[in-house]
This record gives structure tokens, sequence and C-alpha cells, in this order.
């Protein structure tokens, strides 16, 4: 195929119906990138010889030099089947998971996905992750089994036994779509349940509940792959060749004479033909009978790579001549038998064809999208699509048209920001000379020449004068000057950039309705825009003017300033972008900052938020090398957090830059874009900064010499703890149970807390549901500003209300009686996993008094007191006392609280408070009667210091020389928790990766040694059928992750690769403060315990790079010093 024009893509655009938007999903190293060239060189865009070699779409330096792809990149090709052309855009992902959130800004602006799957090596983690990554996003998979050639040169399978391994790779894939599947009805069939339960009127006879029936009555064949629905395709990228089951079954219905229908119903499968009769049947394994897929496909191939590979001459010549082929006389004669595989294949079975042809007709179009994914994607957070204003629900009319009238919403999302380079955009290029320009220029130079001859020739060759000089030199430099001008008029001036940044960034978007034209105006949303919030601010609602809007929070104004067709490493500039494709957009840096929706009407929702699978978790500082550089880095930062949709970008408390990124490949690829294209500076990065948890456990049954803790030891442990008690100050006392009992410095207060762990699950309940907490936050927030406006809908509640059965459930015995109800607070910042329990009798709180939808009296009055201890609590959970990180899986109660004197000191406020509201009534009548219309301004500007003094005097009586009354409460309750947590036993929790390293066998042995001296642990070990690979899943900890990568390449001479994940958090067995108390500890570890346990290590790395105190000895192992002399 030859490379289209332009103006034929822009033909292409308006089509809707037959644009496919695909991505590339798969493992690492799977070959997507191989696949993606293959494709593009059918489009003329490369050559087809350095399709695999060249690797087109990694447009990056580093990417080409670490052989994977960091980021998502789109090329449109096309495609003619036919009569029908196709416009194709394609966006290949990368396949490392330390990327993945660049496989979901990928995914969002796509209707189906190409999986690729290596023959070999079948599904991996990062197949599974990817699948379930298009199946949220609602989108359409087609399978691609790549690498078959490996089958052959590498295992050496016979064709029967590739065919049995292909089927096996094909039945693990279905069971992961019917295991994706399942989960979804029954959910489905749940929500049913429980509104036919919240439904009175059902009869009860109906609600007998059978799990299986909603399998039953689904119908899911279509989402299952099979080559016979011609959903699954066979390739050797990099040998150029591939083919659907379709392509043979041509072949063979001319050549057998069998109905193509036949054909495609049982080339796959256990079919044999029976050649006298003409009929197919079912194989029958005891007469060895071979299979169709085997005897009429797989056998040709393997008997093609036979004869190239042992390069038999005329075997060769005699497959070309019988396949009707032409082979380059260049191919014939190479000696490299891949070449002449290439030549051969790829004019047999062109792979392009046959995956493209599998594109348009198995793959929706963007008229297609289901309604399902229309509502999930306006959808944010717990909203139902019901719940959502008019105007907004009729917008899904609009997705589903697709409409490209000028009457229709534009509706565009932004998956991504991407960094361009300024010179490679479209505007910046020169563009090439017209003959006319050429002829000019010729014609110039031809002047400029004989002008010098005759400056040369005129003066005396001995009298070189200062006007010779200048005759000489003027002509020159006129037409330079000529030249310039010229220049400048045939480049148009560049996009000015602020100060010498040569990075401009484009959005990487889709439109979803109407068209996008250059210079619209849009409305771009964030995604904390609220439509209903929108009706509450504009009195018009929606039909109000769009000029003259008033400012509405997380709702801008821009215009699309530049459109670009995104080709790979090009862009090309356009005019308008029709419905369903995906475009670049310049110029909207300033206004998005990693996603966001744009819209032409306010009533547009934004789009529920990219569903990342990687957390981000390693940590480091960084700072420039010169000091006086700190503002580039400052700007870099800004810079590579827009351009990276998975790095987060904090300032501390402490001044440090910290980058957190997703892993060691994702670090190490932001501090060379921090380097070389945003910040330009050197820069010195810390060592990673390990995240831990503080918690704290049962207290232990058995000591560390697993014998059961008795009484010789209790009376060990008792002075242990009488040294431990001796920390706490005086003042505080600690009962048997670890209640802590304290008072305010004034004495105005008493309050005493309990610290008791969390259960496992109900930790890991509350981790689940931070996103249901914060919204239960925001709405406790609502109804004590008295703003009732915010109505709780009801999908929010039933939310609520199931979350709170969850606790109920796991939170049971004598301990946790009434605790679920007792809740006041989540920390640290409101939405974490650790829980504050009100257990004092003098006022009760809740935080579910939300879901009624109203506020206690008691709450109202004692708010101000309420306010503070919550306060105090979420201090106390955002940094422990170990070595002040985040608290997890802890229960604060608050058994007593106390207010000596509290109730006189209200009564005394309330009559101040009234006194200064008559004072203030008084002086603003005055004001306006004195002042008139004209000096509004004053009284308000004398009134707010007047009742600033009136409100001090109110509180100067509960403010005394410790401070006000709020903050003594808070510093009290916040050391109370800290106390609390010291007399229970304190654990850290480190943060764990799950590992997945396929390794053949012969380097098991030194995998496993790599982990166990990085504390890791193995989970299970399976061995891949019909290969020599072994998966080993484990789990690591991320301060023992660095380097880890590379030393097991190392160590297995880079035949194990490992891909970690972010897990979960776990304990640390080991207590950080031991010290043997009995005389069989003192035994067993000696008097010092050498051995420094692993958590105390943490600890103290953790004290140290805070900038804490750590209790070690400055010099460990002392000796006299031997001088010289001495020795003599």
């Amino acid at each position: 195929m030859v490379l289209h024009s332009l103006e034929k893509m822009i033909q292409l655009q308006k089509n809707t119906a037959n644009i496919r938007n695909i991505c590339v999903l798969a493992h690492v190293d799977h070959g997507k990138t191989t696949l993606a060239d293959c494709l593009i060189s059918s489009n003329g865009i490369i050559s087809s010889r350095l399709a695999g070699k060249l690797r087109y779409m990694d447009s990056r330096e580093d990417e080409q030099v670490r052989g994977i792809t960091m980021k998502s990149s789109a090329i449109s090709l096309h495609y003619a089947n036919g009569e029908e052309e196709y416009l194709i855009n394609l966006i290949d992902s990368p396949g490392h998971v330390d990327f993945s959130s660049e496989v979901s800004t990928a995914v969002r602006i796509c209707d189906g996905c190409i999986i690729v799957v290596d023959a070999v090596e079948g599904v991996c983690p990062q197949t599974q992750a990817v699948l379930r990554q298009a199946w949220l996003e609602n989108i359409r998979p087609v399978l691609v089994i790549n690498k078959i050639d490996r089958l052959i040169a590498e295992l050496k399978f016979t064709p029967q036994e590739a065919y049995s391994h292909l089927k096996n790779i094909l039945e693990q894939i279905n069971a992961l779509t019917g295991a994706l599947f399942t989960s979804k009805v029954l959910e489905e069939r749940a929500e049913r349940e429980t509104e036919s339960q919240g439904n009175p009127s059902v009869d009860p006879g109906e609600q007998v509940y059978d799990w299986s029936t909603g399998l039953e009555n689904t119908d899911d064949s279509h989402l299952y792959f099979s080559p016979d629905q011609g959903n699954v395709v066979f390739t050797s990228a990099i040998d150029g060749w591939g083919f659907g089951i379709e392509h043979f079954a041509k072949i063979y219905s001319q050549k057998i004479g069998i109905k193509k229908e036949v054909l495609l119903k049982t080339l796959w499968g256990d079919y044999y033909i029976n050649m006298k009769a003409k009929k197919i049947m079912k194989v029958d394994q005891a007469k060895g009978k071979k299979p169709l897929f085997v005897q009429l496909i797989l056998e040709n191939i393997w008997s093609l790579y036979d004869a190239v590979l042992k390069k038999d001459k005329e075997k060769i010549d005699k497959i070309v001549t019988s396949l009707g082929l032409k082979i380059g006389a260049r191919e014939a004669r190479h000696s490299d038998p891949k070449v002449q595989l290439n030549a051969i294949c790829s004019q047999w079975l062109p792979i392009s064809q046959a995956v493209l042809a599998m594109v348009c007709q198995k793959l929706p179009s963007p008229l297609d999208i289901s309604a399902e994914r229309v509502e999930r994607l306006m959808c944010a957070g717990p909203q139902a699509f019901d719940t959502l204003p008019p105007e907004t629900q009729a917008l899904k009319a609009a997705f589903m048209k697709c409409g490209s009238e000028d009457t229709a919403a534009v509706i565009i999302f932004v998956s991504k920001m991407f960094a361009v380079d300024t010179k490679a955009l479209p505007q910046n290029k020169p563009r090439p000379l017209t003959h006319e320009e050429i002829a000019q220029r010729r014609e110039r130079a031809r002047q400029r020449h004989a002008e010098k001859l005759a400056a040369a020739q005129g003066p005396a060759p001995g009298d070189p004068t200062a006007d010779g000089r200048a005759l000489e030199t003027s002509p020159e430099a006129e037409d330079t000057k000529g030249d310039e001008l010229q220049v400048a008029s045939m480049t148009p001036t560049p996009v000015p950039q602020e100060g010498n940044n040569q990075e401009t960034f484009i959005a990487f978007a889709r439109v979803f309705s109407g068209v996008a034209r250059r210079g619209k105006k849009i409305f771009v949303l964030g995604p904390k825009y609220s439509p209903v919030e929108f009706l509450q601010r504009v009195p018009l609602g929606f039909s109000a003017p769009l000029d003259d809007l008033p400012p509405v929070p997380h709702m801008a104004c821009c215009t699309l300033e530049h459109l670009y067709l995104l080709m790979g490493r090009e862009l090309e500039e356009l005019e308008e972008v029709p419905p369903g494709n995906v475009l670049g957009i310049g110029g909207l840096q300033d206004f998005v900052l990693k996603s966001a929706t744009l819209c032409s009407l306010p009533s547009c929702p934004p789009f529920i938020p990219l569903n990342f699978e990687a957390t981000p978790i390693v940590r480091v500082a960084v700072e420039p090398k010169h000091p006086s550089e700190m503002p580039q880095l400052v700007k870099g930062m800004k810079l590579l957090n827009q351009a990276d949709p998975c790095v987060q970008i904090l300032i501390q408390e402490t001044g440090e830059h910290v980058l957190v990124t997703a892993g060691e490949v994702h670090l190490q690829r932001c501090l060379d874009d921090l380097k070389e294209r945003f910040a330009k500076i050197q820069i010195s990065v810390s060592e990673p900064i390990i995240p831990f948890r503080e918690t704290i456990t049962k207290p232990p049954k058995v000591d560390m010499v697993n014998e059961e803790i008795g009484r010789q030891q209790k009376v060990a442990v008792i002075h242990q703890m009488k040294e431990d008690l001796s920390r706490i100050p005086e003042g505080i006392q600690v009962d048997s149970d670890g209640m802590v009992t304290m008072t305010t410095p004034n004495k105005l207060a008493t309050l005493s807390v309990r610290a008791m762990p969390l259960p496992d699950e109900v930790t890991r309940i509350l981790e689940e549901n931070s996103d249901l907490i914060r919204s239960m936050e925001q709405l406790t927030s609502s109804l004590n500003e008295g703003e009732n406006t915010q109505m709780i809908h009801q999908k929010a509640q039933e939310k609520i209300g199931e979350f709170k059965g969850k606790l109920e459930q796991h939170l049971t015995g004598r301990k946790w009686r009434n605790t679920v109800d007792q809740i006041w607070s989540f920390g640290p910042r409101k939405c974490g996993p650790n829980i504050l329990v009100n257990k004092s009798e003098d006022f009760q709180n809740s935080v579910w008094t939300v879901s009624a939808g109203k506020a206690s009296k008691d709450a109202s009055r004692y708010r101000d007191v309420g306010n503070s201890i919550v306060s105090g609590f979420q201090l106390a959970t955002l940094s422990g006392p170990m070595c002040e990180e985040p608290l997890m899986g802890v229960c604060f109660v608050l058994e007593k609280l106390h207010l000596n004197k509290f109730e006189e000191q209200g009564a005394s406020d309330k009559q101040n408070a009234e006194q200064s509201d008559l004072v203030k009534e008084g002086w603003g009548d005055d004001e306006t009667c004195s002042g008139g219309a004209g000096n509004h301004e004053l009284p308000s500007g004398h009134a707010e210091p007047f009742e600033k003094r009136a409100s001090t005097k109110a509180e100067s009586s509960l403010t005394d020389c410790y401070g006000p009354f709020s903050g003594q409460l808070i510093a009290t309750m916040k050391e109370a928790c800290r106390y609390a947590l010291q007399v229970k036993p304190q654990r850290l929790m480190a943060a764990m990766y799950t590992c997945d390293i396929m390794a053949t066998g012969d380097v098991l042995g030194r995998v496993y040694a790599v982990l166990s001296k990085r504390e890791g642990r193995v989970l299970q070990e399976e061995m891949k059928e019909g290969t020599d690979m072994f998966i080993i899943k484990a789990v690591l900890p991320v301060a023992e992750s660095f380097g880890f990568a590379d030393e097991i390449r190392k160590r297995t001479s880079g035949l194990a690769s490992p891909q970690l994940l972010f897990s979960h958090w776990e304990v640390i067995p080991s207590d950080p403060f031991w010290v043997p108390t009995t005389e069989e500890e003192y035994l067993h570890f000696g008097e010092k315990a050498d051995c420094e346990n692993q958590a105390r290590k943490y600890m103290n790395a953790v004290r140290k790079r805070k900038g804490l105190c750590v209790e070690e000895k400055i010099v460990e192992h002392a000796e006299k010093q031997r001088t010289l002399s001495k020795n003599k």
C-alpha cells in the first residue's frame, strides 16, 4: 500500500461508521510494538523490511535503549476491504507494570482492543490486568496469539503438540473472561435483589434467590475467544505473517469442494476430513487422525519453516511456485533464513490483512457505543444516572448518536497530556520551497556572484581602501538580509513559550460527540465539577447565556487553539475533527492538569476518573545541585506532573520536594525527563523514601524463644513494663488495661482514651471504602453548616448502609458491642483506616447521623469541643510515636470526657455573645442614620473589628496562660492517643509488592537465593504446561525491592525478569523495642541481642531521615589507638 495523503485521512474521518479506535494491550515483551510496526508498514509509512526492527511507535530514546514501550502513542491508518474504506486509530500501549497508568489512558478513548499473547509464555499477570482494564471500561477485545514461530524454532513442537498448546492458551484466556463475566452478572443480580427487598409490594414467595439463574439466562457466547467466531488471529509479527481461519476456509472451499460456512465451523476443533467421502467428521483419537487445523494449516506452515531453516532450495522453490508468489533475488540469495521466511510469509499470509480485517469486522465503531458504557462514563462517585439533572441525562442521546451537526453538543475527553518539542509542531516546521522561490534565489545568487567579481576587479591590488572593503561587504550584507527576510516569510513564527522552555503540551483526546473546530470556545470541566452545583449557582440554570457566567468551581472556559492528527512520531494540523476520532489538542496546558472533560454545554458531568492498576509507592526527594536553580526545579516538576498520568509531586512539611512513582523503571524515566526535558538542570536524588505504617497488636502468648510466657517471665515483663511506664511523664494516669487519663493544662477538661487493634478484615474494608468515607465526611460538614440543600440520594444511602453492615459483621464480640454505632471519626485525613469511638456518657456523637440527615442537639451544643477532640485524633493518627509515620488498623476509644466548670463558662459565653450582638446592632443603626446611602462600606468596615473585639472578650474567659481552650484540648487528645499506643505492643507495617517471576528450571535456585536475601516470601510456584518455564508468585517488602530486578537479571543471565506491583501492608512480626528479659532469651540472644531485628533497623532509618533522636551507640567497638612508635 502507498502512503496516504492528509486529505484522504480527513475525508475518512467524516465517515463515523467506518472508524475503529483500537489499542494494543499485552504483557511486557509479547510483541505489541512489533505488531504495530507491521500494521504501519501496510500503509507505507515505514518499510516492511524494517517492521519489528524500527519499533516506530517507541519514539523516546530510553524506549529504544531498554526495548520496552513507556508511553501510549497513537497513529491513524487507512485500510481498504473491497469497496469499504476504514480509518483505524491505533494506540500502542506499554506492557510493563510500572506504566499501567498509560494503558488506562489508552483504553478510555478506544472502542475495542487487541489483546496480544505470546504463544510460548501464554497468559501472564499483565495479560490478566489489561483484560480486566478492558472489561472495566466496557470495550470489546479481540485476540492475537503471537510468536507462533517460537513453537517451531525454539520449542520444536510438532503441529499436533502446537495445536493442543494453542487450545490450552485459549482455554486460559476464556476462563479469565468467564470469571469477569460471572462476577458482573452476580453483582447485577444482587442489586436487583436489594431493590426488590426495598419494594414492599413484592410477594414474599417470589424472593426465593437462586444464584445461578442470572448466569443461565444471560448469553455470554459472544464474549469468548474462538477462531471459528473470527475473533482470534494466529501471527508471527517478527516474520510478518498472520492468519485467521477464514483465509484458509476460503482457499480450501475451492480446493476440496466443501462449503466455506462448514469449514469455518470445523477448521478449529476436533474435526477431521474423510477425503474419500469428502465429509468432515468428529475426530476419533484412537484412529490417530489429525484435526483439520493441524492437517490443513499448521503442517503447511511447519513444512515451509522446515524447508527454509534447512535451506532446502528445491523444496522452497516448489512451495513458492505452488503458492504463486514472487521472491526477489536479494531475499532468495540472503544467508539469513529469517529474511527468506519474511519474504515468503508476508506475501502468502500478510499479517496486516488478517489483523485489520478482524478489527474492522469484529470491533465496534464509535456509533455502536453501548448505553451502559455511556451511563458509567457520566456517573462519577456513588451517583446513579437517574439522579443527574434532566439536561444532563439528555446528553446520553448525543453520545449514542455521535452526531456531527452544528447543533450537536461537543463532548471531548482528554485522557492525558503529553509533551512535544516545540520545534516538532507542524506550524513551526519550515515548509518546502516552491519552484518560483527557488528560481528567485538562484537569480539573486547569480547577481551576488557578479557583484563580487566586479568589486574584486575594481580597486588596485596594492591599495585596499576602506571604501573598497565596504564595497566588497555591502552587497553581501544586503543579500543575506534579503535571505533572512525570505526565511522569515517562509517559516511562521513559533508559538511563544514561557522563558526558554522548549516543551509544548498536547492533549491526547477523543471527540465523543459534535465537531471539534479550531478556535471554538469550550468549557473545561475538572474532575470535581458538578452540574448540580452549577444549577445552584446560576439562577437561570443551563439556559443562561454562556458568555457572562459567574465563576463556577472546577469549570473554566478556553479556546481550541490547534487540532492535530496523531501520526506516531509526527503531527499533522487539522481545522476540524468530526465525532468518534482520536486527536491532539494544543493550547490546553494552562487549563488541564492530567485529564479533563471538554464540553460546549455546562450540563455535561465530568467523566468518571481513570482507573489505575499500579499505585504510586516509590518516593524520592529531589533538589538541585546548585541551590540557585530551585525555581527551575519547581517549574520542571510542575511540567513533569502534567506530562505523566501516574506521577505525584509533593512538598513535605520539611520543605523537601518529593516525587512519587509507580516503580523503579518509572522513577528512572521521570528523573531523566526532569533533568533533560523539563528542568534542564543537574539534580541530586535522595535514597528512596520507604513508606511505613504504625500499628498495635494483641499481647504475644510466646516469647522470642517460643516458650509460653509463664510466671517466671511475667516478673521480667513487669520490670520491663515499669521501665516503659517510667517514660510516661507525671500527671498521666495509666490503668492496668491500658487506659490513659489526661487533663488539659488549665484543668478544665479530663479525658480517658484506650487504644485497641482493629481486626485485619475491618482495616481492609476501611481502606477499600475510603472514597465513601470521604463523601460521608463532606455531607456531615455541609449538614453542620446548616446546608440541607444537598439531599442524600437513595443509592448513596444504600452504600453507607451496606458499609455499616460490613463493619458490624466483622466487629463482633463483647469488647466491640455497639462500637459501630459509636464511631465518631475516621483518620488520618478523616478517611483513613483508623477509627475514633465515642463511649463517653456526657455527650453522644456519631458519624452515621449523616445518613439520617440530621445532626443531634448534643452535637451542636458541644460542637467546638467535639471538633477539637477529632482534630487531636487526626493529628495522632497522622504521625505515630515510633517514627512519625501514619497509623493503620487502630481503634481509639474515648471512654470518658469530663468538662469541669464548662457549663458555667458556656452560660457566661452566651451572655457575652448576646451583649456583643446588641452593641453591634446599635453601632450599625447609628452609622446608617448618619452616613446615608453613600457610606455603605464604612459601617461594615468598622463593625468587623468591633465584632472581633466582642468575640475575643467572650473567649477570654476560656483563654488563659496556656492558650485557647480548643488548642489545649487538641494537644491533650493527641498526647493521650500517643501514650495509649505506647502502652500496647507496637509494630511497624511494611508496604509489600506482589512479585511475579517467570524463569526456566535451571535458574530457579538463583531466583530463590535473591528472594530470601531480600526478605521475600514465595507463595506458589507452578510449571507452565508444555514449556520449561516456571511461574513464581512471591511477596517482597518495598523497602528491599530497590535493585531487585537488576540483581535477578544478573544472577540468572537475563533468563528471569520480575514484575512488581504494590499489593498490601503487612505487619513486621518483630517488636522494634524488644530486649531480652528471661534467662532463656539471654542465653539465646546474648545480653546485647547483637542481631538487630528488622523492625528496629527500619524504624531507626526512618527516624534518622526525619531528624528524630535515635537510641544507638555512636562508638560500637572502641579500642586504643596504636601508634607506629609504640609498635617499633
